[in-house]
This record gives C-alpha cells, structure tokens and sequence, in this order.
C-alpha cells in the first residue's frame, strides 16, 4: 500500500480546540470505517485498512477543495470508501455529489446496493437518484401538440406508434424510455420527448397551464428529484454531454448557476476514470451525420411523406428551401464518400475497406450545404417573428437552434477552422451506410485541466487501474514511492497534474490466489508457425482447469480462426466454446458463461474490462497477445504524431502505458473475491524478450511466475 503524505494519519488531534464538541468530517469517516465502526452493521463486513485510509484521503481532498486521484487495487471497497465521505460532506456543506460511472452495471450497483444500504447505516438524511440526460423523459405537453397535429406530422404507422406512446404514458411512473418494454419509433419518441428550450417549468412543470391539462411533464417531475438529491448517480457520458452545455443542461434560464460543474455547488467523483479522457473527447468535438442532417430538416417537411412542421403551420412557401437543403445535404456526402474512398486508396496502408478515414487538409470538398441550410434559417426566422403561437413558435426556434449548429458543424470540418484538432470521417450504421464527419483536440488534456480540474470545485477520481508500475516491486527509495510515480500517465492524460494521489494495493493474497504462465517459446506473430502455437498452447491451458477461461484476443479474425480450430476438440472434451460475435448478445454469452462451469469464452476488447464473474466459473484467464492498439484510429495516429513531432518517443510515451493498462485490465478478470484462485497465461513472449516487456510484469501485483 503507497500513500501520498496527504493520506498519511494525521499527528494533530482533529478534534481539539473550540469544537471538540463537534467531531470534524474526517473523524466522522474515521468513527464509520473503523474496526467496529457503523459500517460493521452491513452484512458481510470485513475491516479493510486500505479502504479506510481511502476514505480518509477523500474527505481530507474534498474539505480542502482539492482534486484528487486515487488508485485502489480489487478487493479495496472503493466504492464505499467514496460515497461515505461524498454523503458526510454532502450534508455538512450543502453541496451535490455527482457520482460518474463509466458502466450500468456499477450504476446499479451503486443506486440499487450500495446507496439504499448506507441510508440504513449512516447517522445523517440524505436522498440519491439515478440521473439521466431529458432526452430520455417524455413531455406531457409534447405529445399533447403531436397528437393534435398528428396527421401533418406522422404517417399512419407513426400515427399507431404515437397512440401506443399515449396507452404508455397513461400508465407508466418513471416516463423515461428504460420504462418500455419495446422502445418506440425514434421519429416518434423525439416529436414527444423533452429537449432543451421547448420543455421548462413554465411551460410545462407543476402549476402550468400545460400540467393541469395534461398532468405534469415527466422531465419537469424528474427535474426536481434531480435538483433536491444530495447524490446523483450519472454515467461520464452524460456529465460531459452536460458540462460543455456549461450549466444549461438541467438549470433554468432565470436561475443563479453559482458555482458548480453541472449543478450549482456540487462536486464530481469520477469512478472508472481510466476511460476519462476517451469520453471527454466524445462530447467536447463535433460530430455531424448525413442522419443527423437529413432528420433535423425532415422535422421541417419530409418530401416522401408530406408531413412536417410546415404541413401543420400550412406554410408551403418553405417547402422548396427543406427539399434543396436535403437535397444538397445528401449531394455533401456523396462527394466526401467519393473523395475518402480517392484517399483512401493513394495511401500505401490501405486495407479493403476504411471504416474511419483521417482527413489531414481542409476543403476535401466543396461547401454546397451550408447556404441552402442558412436560407432554411432566414425563413425559419421570418417565421418565429410572425409566429402568434406560441407552442409553434418554441418549436421553431429549437428547429432553428439545431440547424443553426449543424450548419456550424459543417463548416468548421470542411475549413478545419478549429486549431490543433483532428478531422475524420466515421462509416456509422449497421451497414456503415451512412458517415459521420467528426473533430476532437488532440490534447484533450488541455480542455479537462480548464474546464474540470480548473473550477476550483474538488474532483476524485479512482479505479483499480489508473497506474503503470506498481510502486512495491519498485527499488525507488520510500519517499519517491510515495509520489506514486506510476500514475503520472494517468494524470497527465487527464489534465489532472497538480492532483493530490495514491495508490492503495489490493488486499488480496496473488502469490496464494494466482499463478501466472508466460509460453517463452511462441514464436513471433509474423511467423508462420505463430497460429498453430497459438492454437496449441489456447488448448494446454484450457486443458488444465477444464473451461472456466476467457480467452482475450485483440484481432476479431484471428479469434474465430484459433475458436473454430479447437471447437471440435473441445467438444469431444465436453467444454463449449462461446465465441463473441456469432449473434449471441455479449450479456447474453457472459451469463451462459457463468451458468456452464465447463465452458471457455473467446473475447474481444468488451470482455478485457468491465466484466466480473466471481467464484469458479472463470478460474482462468489467457491473454493471446499483448494488447496494443493498432494506430489507426485518427484520434491515436494524431497523438502519436503530436509526441514524435516535439521530440518524444510515442512507443514508449503512449503505446506501452496504453497497452499495460489494458493488459492489467485482462489479468483483473481473474481475482474479484480473496475466495477466488485460478491461472493467468500470456502467450506472448514479448515480456521475456523486450526491453519494455518487464514494464508490464512489473505493472502487476506479486505473483508465482512459471515459464513453459
């Protein structure tokens, strides 16, 4: 266990001076995780030194105001060791705790388990709730106007889907989409869903004209839940989705935002942080789709079914501007499919196919949309200042505002106007039918260091893998230790530099629990031989715990080349074979996994993280190969170059530390109970025989190492 000095005990009595009376935060935290402490109620408590020293340095990070990073291994009790102190500071100072999952399954286990288990223990009130993004509820308002305007906006079948909407809303009490047992039609479901600027509390929430006649708006009923919790749970998604909305997303336009992220005085715990910077520059770039484009306009007036807003408002003058706009939309990226696919095939690396497509010099084709779009904004101008009703008119202007953005989108990817940021186009859709053309900052570190950590409002953020090196199988002195130096990746990644850390070890016994194979004899993957190997030792290993494996590939055609070589073997030994994606659904084919103790599982990248089978059924993990990413993607082939560019070694700078954090990843399937024992092999000989192939060993707790 390494701790930083700010979570060594403090020698001061914190409970000295004129408020002896009054235990301080820290002491509370003390007095729950103690030996005999509250926390000793729930069942299955187990005193963990390491979660209290945890919970210590949290409490200790969040009354100073500071940003924290807080490594700690499985088995620590991470969660517990955050949301107490999160709920006591909560309370004592009035602030809401935003805490941010990356995964449902962490969601649920925090709204369902671990929330609903402290409000029995602990000695102060509090409320939680799950929170999700408006365009999940629907407006009662909304599908009041779109069953009213029904025949100029929907066509028959629509108009079907519309009415089952309506026998749901009569009966549901969430009103949120995760309340259906079938979704409905999406052209449907956002003619009735709230969105920002056509669903506020005045319009629709408690006490509106629209609620004494319809009842009130789901969102607006959720709203308030949001606005009075001390605790909101909320995946990353949605809280970057959020907060580049500044406050916009759930306050109201008459509202003092004060100071806060996404609420007024919160604070935000990021759980599952490794994959902070990945869904950051998801929701800070841009991304527009020829989709996107073609649905947003079509609201105005659909050519092929004649219905629209302008058939409701009988405003046929703009019917020809909507239709040359899709028209030219639909022309855009026709041209960038053809220009890409000309790219594409002068580069020398070129596979058959491009799925995304880097496009390093702007203007790859000419702008023919964003004129028509803005012609479509005048009139949709005109219309708003003549407009005399006011649902219409909010309508509109929500029309216009999204547009309005789409147009900018455009034109910033086609100029590339937007300084030090990666520009690519994306096949999206099942088919990869449609594209999308997107922009992110190469250095995303930069926005989150501003934007997150800079606000002056504390930020944690913990998971089991966040570090590089594990600091006790280091020959640093204790005080450099205590610097946790393997997390500096981390946090430089994340903008998070000037963060208080620490890095908590697992309480788990690996030299007991596991015993790790490295194959010292397979051959390099550009062999002939490697793929026999590869199938030889899949099997011995197999063999030797009869199942029970998750065997973790990195290259989806070499898994079903090596599963359909040893499928008629493991047959004959009464071991089935799941393999990911032959149609079985991922969470279908884990619990088929779970449930057949003599089965082995052949997974891809969903399967290295994420994913907890306690207990025997996975008593082996085999990692085929170590997991670099394949520079390919526009995003990591820009950062590469940005490190090569000053100078850097990007190897050893970004691919390795990416890597070793994945690998660690895979090997973590393995140990999530101290009941828990089994095998690791890793069939890839490169962390005998590579200088950085020690970086990874190193990266993992103290373990028997055998060589085969």
């Amino acid at each position: 266990m390494i701790l930083s000095t700010d979570y060594q005990p403090s020698d001061s009595n914190p409970e000295s001076g004129a408020d002896a009376e009054v235990p301080s935060l820290e002491t509370q935290v003390g007095e729950v995780f103690g030996p005999d402490g509250l926390l000793s109620q729930a069942s299955n408590f187990e005193y963990r030194q390491p979660q209290q020293a945890m919970a210590t340095g949290v409490i200790r990070a969040l009354e100073a105001g500071k940003n924290c990073v807080v490594e700690a291994g499985t088995g620590v009790g991470k969660s517990l060791a955050y949301l107490i102190p999160a709920i006591l500071f909560s309370q004592a100072h009035h602030r809401k705790a935003l805490i941010c999952t990356h995964t449902i399954n962490l969601q649920e286990q925090l709204a369902e388990k671990d929330l609903p288990m402290l409000q029995r223990i602990l000695p102060v009130d509090f409320t939680y709730t799950l929170l999700k993004g408006r365009g999940n509820y629907l407006c009662t308002r909304r599908l009041a106007r779109a069953l009213q305007k029904a025949d100029g906006l929907f066509t028959s079948p629509e108009i079907a889907e519309l009415k089952r909407v309506e026998a749901w809303a009569k009966e549901t009490t969430d009103g949120s989409l995760s309340d259906f047992d079938v979704e409905p039609d999406p052209k449907v479901w956002e003619a009735v869903a709230s969105e920002r600027g056509l669903c506020s509390p005045k319009f629709c929430g408690r006490g509106s004209e629209s609620a004494s006649l319809h009842g009130e708006c789901f969102f607006q009923k959720a709203r308030r839940r949001f606005m009075s919790a001390d605790v909101l749970v909320l995946n990353h998604a949605l809280f970057f989705s959020n907060l580049t909305l500044g406050l916009a997303g759930y306050m109201d336009e008459d509202e003092d935002p004060g100071e806060g992220l996404i609420f007024r005085n919160d604070f935000a715990i990021f759980d599952e942080a490794q994959h902070l910077d990945r869904v950051a520059s998801r929701h800070i770039g841009l991304n527009v789709s020829s989709g996107q484009i073609r649905f947003n306009l079509q609201r105005l007036w659909n050519p092929r079914t004649e219905k629209g807003l302008l058939s409701t408002l009988r405003k046929g003058a703009m019917v020809r501007q909507v239709a040359d706009a899709i028209d030219e939309a639909d022309k855009l990226f026709g041209d960038v499919e053809t220009a890409c696919d000309a790219e594409h095939n002068k580069s020398p690396r070129r596979q058959r196919d491009w799925s995304e497509l880097r496009i390093r010099e702007a203007e790859l084709v000419d702008d023919t949309v964003s004129l028509p779009l803005q012609r479509v904004r005048e009139s949709l101008g005109d219309l708003i200042e003549a407009s005399e009703d006011e649902e219409s008119t909010a309508e509109l202007i929500e029309c216009n505002r999204r547009i309005g953005e789409i147009r900018e989108a455009v034109s910033t990817f086609i100029g590339q106007s937007a300084e030090k940021h990666v520009y690519w186009v994306e096949r999206t859709g099942r088919q990869g039918q449609s594209l999308a053309l997107n922009a992110a900052p190469i250095d995303t570190a930069a926005f989150l260091r501003r934007h997150l950590f800079g606000r002056g409002v504390p930020v944690i953020c913990t998971s089991a893998t966040l570090s590089i090196a594990d600091p006790e199988r280091s020959d640093l002195p204790p005080e450099q230790k205590a610097l946790c130096p393997g997390l500096e990746y981390f946090m430089k990644q994340a903008g998070a530099e000037t963060a208080r850390r620490a890095q908590l070890g697992s309480p788990f016994d690996y030299q007991q629990q596991v015993k790790l194979y490295i194959a010292g004899r397979m051959p390099d993957p550009r062999d002939n031989e490697y793929g026999d190997a590869l199938v030889h030792w899949v099997e011995h290993f197999v063999r030797m715990t009869h199942g029970k494996a998750f065997v973790l590939f990195t290259n989806g055609k070499l898994m079903r080349d090596v599963a359909a070589d040893l499928e008629p073997i493991f047959d004959d030994l009464g071991i089935r074979a799941l393999v990911q994606g032959t149609g079985t659904p991922r969470a279908a084919m884990l619990e088929e996994f779970k449930h057949d103790t003599d089965s082995v599982l052949f997974g891809l990248d969903s399967f290295w993280q994420g994913v907890d089978v306690p207990g025997e059924a996975l008593s082996n993990v085999i990692i085929t190969r170590l997991p670099f990413a394949v520079p390919d993607h526009p995003l990591i082939e820009a950062r590469v170059e940005s490190i090569e560019a000053r100078g850097g070694n990007a190897f050893m700078e970004f691919n390795v530390p990416e890597a070793i954090l994945k690998f660690r990843q895979g090997v973590g399937r393995l140990i999530r109970t101290r009941n828990d024992s089994g095998i690791v092999a890793v069939l890839d000989n490169r962390v005998l025989t590579k200088r950085y192939g020690e970086h990874f060993l190193n990266s993992l707790p103290q373990m028997e190492i055998q060589t085969v």
